[in-house]
């Protein structure tokens, strides 16, 4: 009699890999680096690098364009040569030092060549951060067992878009703080502490995910499907040339089908077929990446004054993914079910509505734009001067010369401590015009000279110690929003210590007769102090320019009077709010349901490529925004938000006569005879379901996390390289 025993055991649940805490970390610090230097970097470029709007502008979307080229290089990298762990950590530290060299030439003590260190720390920031894009979140999902761990996966995504979200909105709302209410090496400003503690958490970020190494699971590169469908047209090219006459085939890329199989050049098509509606899609971006840039500096000419709180320019970008996370549900349970009742159901005409409602931001951007041109200082022109004397002693003069005023008088008065002004002087070249000024009271002597007036120039005049004082003005709004204050005193040296303290309490100590001293102050009350006595207050606003004269000695006593050479912001920043709210709704509807509209139709192996393609969509538009830019259609901006809106218009009409003649497909799994793999059957009866979403910021990145997840359940089993997703666009700007 043989016995047996059995032992049944039931397998242990997979426990929950320790290393992608490494990873979410990894993620969080580094998504604050990227959008703390993305927030503030266009008022950095204008301010300290001294470009002007339109160059700025370029530069960014430059800078972004780069950010958007550079997945393509990293997936390519890490899937046919590195691997995912060593692309990131390698392309990490490029970041890192991009961010650091960013910080070091902010320090206006290292006396760097700024222009030169800043195109270099972005060019590295740019190749660091786009080349880990389609690494980290594919990378994270690599350490899961499939299909044990699918409920974990999903966690892990849940996890590492909270963490990307949470570094954004912080590092968003920090970074200003830092940049206007931090001042260091004499500057009413801290760009780079601004810049620094972003670069601080990058170099965090690599030190997290080295620290992680022995926990990771580390899979070798395999391919990529990039290269695979390159190679597919590549040879169907060929073969067309050579064969076209002697071997027709019913499609140009069935010639293809000897080289790469069957199944490749079928899912070519797949792609193509989607690709061709991808083709209106840069223009959307091109309007959408606009709020880092254009957006930001009609902001910056806007009051921000809310209830006592100051709310700086760069911070409205903060709004936006404020807005995702109320208007996804909103959208899901009440806007959609409504719009299905009129007839809008499909995807494609979810993306036309979000093309329209884009184009409709821009209308009101325009419309806020022409509110701010109306209020807007009178500045020289190429051919214009402005002339200004500024009365610093104690009796009026009058002045007579041979300057065409405005009344058609030879003769001025001006008041003492007053200011006479001419904002619009015809001047196509350097102009003298003597004159003589005289005063009735014998205390204050005559003067006499030449008024001089040159192109493009504000020029001022400052009477002073029995003289007259040149100097060049400026009337042009400030541009980081803050007010400008000017003290020129006519008080003999020797006499005690002046000077202004804002509402910061920024001590700035003042000099006699100094009419070079332009200060920027904080918003709020500022006051004059004579030996450390308050003798007059300020109310400094947003955006305006003010003088302060002073006459008299301390025997006799002191004069002051202040004057509002440009007046300060009047249009207030929630006036961008309807703008940012319509284009959050564009976002919604046009970024979210392309993905899943691109997720759905494309076929396994090609949701890769769609991803790469859907970002090199990102990078064109942003290279509109740069052709724009520097062709200068208009002078008024207002002008040029109406174009992009047009042009966005046009656009979704010309997206409208392609989307009519796509087909939707549900996509099958059926045995594929050649390859014994699994291929796809389109089904043009059905509408394909997009994928639900457990939560808001999972159905933003839907079509990643989801690939994700088919990725690692696929093996990788094309023959022609696997699978590499990359971020969507929305998570560049949470």
């Amino acid at each position: 009699m043989v016995s047996s025993s059995f032992k049944i055991t039931e397998n242990e649940p997979v426990k929950y890999p320790k290393s992608v805490g490494f990873i979410i970390s990894n993620e969080f610090c580094e998504r604050f680096n990227y959008y703390g230097m993305r927030t503030i970097l266009v008022l950095y470029l204008t301010s300290k690098l001294q470009y002007d709007d339109d160059t700025s502008t370029v530069l960014f979307h430059v800078f972004t364009m780069l950010v958007y080229l550079c997945p393509l290089m990293g997936a390519i990298v890490a899937d046919s040569w590195l691997g995912k762990f060593k692309t990131i950590l390698n392309l990490s530290i490029v970041y890192a030092i991009g961010g650091v060299i960013m910080a070091l030439g902010a320090v206006p003590v290292l006396k760097l060549p700024v222009q030169a260190v800043t195109i270099l720390g972005l060019i590295l920031i740019a190749i660091g951060t786009g080349g880990i894009k389609p690494c980290v979140s594919a990378f994270g999902g690599d350490q899961f067992r499939l299909p044990e761990q699918a409920k974990q996966l999903a966690t892990f995504f849940s996890l590492f878009y909270f963490a990307i979200n949470a570094g954004s909105m912080i590092s968003t709302s920090v970074t200003p703080i830092l940049r206007e209410d931090v001042h260091c090496f004499g500057d009413n400003d801290c760009f780079s502490l601004a810049f620094g503690v972003p670069a601080i958490l990058m170099l965090l970020s690599v030190i997290i995910f080295v620290a992680g190494k022995k926990l990771y699971v580390m899979k070798p590169p395999a391919g990529n499907m990039i290269m695979g469908v390159s190679r597919c047209i590549s040879q169907a090219i060929g073969g067309w040339r050579r064969e076209r006459k002697t071997k027709p085939r019913d499609h140009w890329l069935d010639y293809a089908e000897p080289a790469v199989g069957s199944k490749m050049v079928s899912d070519v098509k797949t792609l193509l077929k989607i690709l061709v509606l991808f083709l209106p899609f840069p223009v959307f971006w091109a309007l959408f990446d606009q709020q880092g840039s254009r957006w930001t500096f009609q902001a910056t000419r806007m009051d921000g004054e809310l209830f006592g709180i100051f709310i700086k320019p760069d911070q409205m970008q903060v709004i936006n993914p404020l807005l995702i996370l109320a208007f996804i549900p909103l959208f899901d349970y009440v806007l959609y079910p409504l719009l299905s009742m009129v007839g809008i159901r499909r995807p494609l005409q979810k993306l036309t509505l979000g093309g329209l409602l884009a184009a409709g931001a821009f209308l009101l951007s325009a419309f806020v734009e022409l509110k701010l041109e109306a209020v807007a200082p009178v500045v020289p022109g190429p051919t214009t001067s402005q002339l200004r004397i500024y009365n610093g002693m104690p009796c009026d003069y009058k002045f007579l010369s041979e300057f065409p005023a405005s009344d058609m008088s030879n003769e001025t008065h001006v008041p003492a401590l007053g200011l006479w002004m001419e904002k619009e002087v015809p001047a196509a070249m350097l102009t003298s015009y003597r004159f003589d000024a005289s005063s009735a009271d014998p205390a204050c002597p005559g003067i006499s000279g030449v008024l001089r007036t040159m192109p493009g120039k504000a020029v001022s005049y400052f009477i002073a110690n029995d003289r007259m004082h040149e100097f060049m003005d400026s009337p042009e709004q400030p541009k980081l929003g803050n007010p400008l204050v000017r003290v020129m005193l006519n008080i003999p040296a020797g006499q005690g210590n002046f000077s202004i303290i804002d509402a910061a309490n920024t001590l700035t100590e003042l000099a006699s007769y100094n009419t070079s001293q332009l200060i920027t102050v904080a918003r709020g009350k500022a006051v004059l102090t004579f030996n450390d006595q308050v003798v007059m207050n300020l109310t400094a606003r947003a955006g305006g320019v003010y003088v302060i004269m002073a006459n008299g000695n301390f025997k006799e006593g002191f004069n002051y009077q202040q004057h509002v050479v440009t007046e300060p912001n009047s249009v207030h920043m929630m006036w961008q709010l309807p703008q940012i709210i319509v284009i959050t709704a564009a976002e919604i509807m046009f970024s979210i349901t392309g993905l899943e509209f691109s997720f759905t139709q494309a076929p396994q192996s090609m949701k890769s490529v769609l991803q790469a393609c859907w970002l090199l969509s990102v990078a064109i538009g942003n290279m509109l925004v740069v052709v724009i830019a520097e062709l200068k259609f208009f002078e008024s901006q207002a002008a040029e938000f109406a174009l992009f809106a047009g042009l966005m218009i046009i656009d979704m009409f010309i997206f409208m006569l392609l989307a009519m003649r796509y087909k939707y497909v549900t996509h099958t799994e059926e045995a594929d005879p050649e390859m014994g793999e699994k291929t796809v059957k389109p089904n043009n009866e059905q509408m394909s379901e997009l994928p639900p979403s457990p939560s808001t910021q999972e159905k933003t990145r839907s079509s990643e996390e989801t690939m994700t997840k088919d990725n690692n359940m696929e093996k990788h089993k094309e023959a022609n390289g696997v699978t590499n997703e990359a971020y969507d666009h929305n998570e560049d700007m949470k």
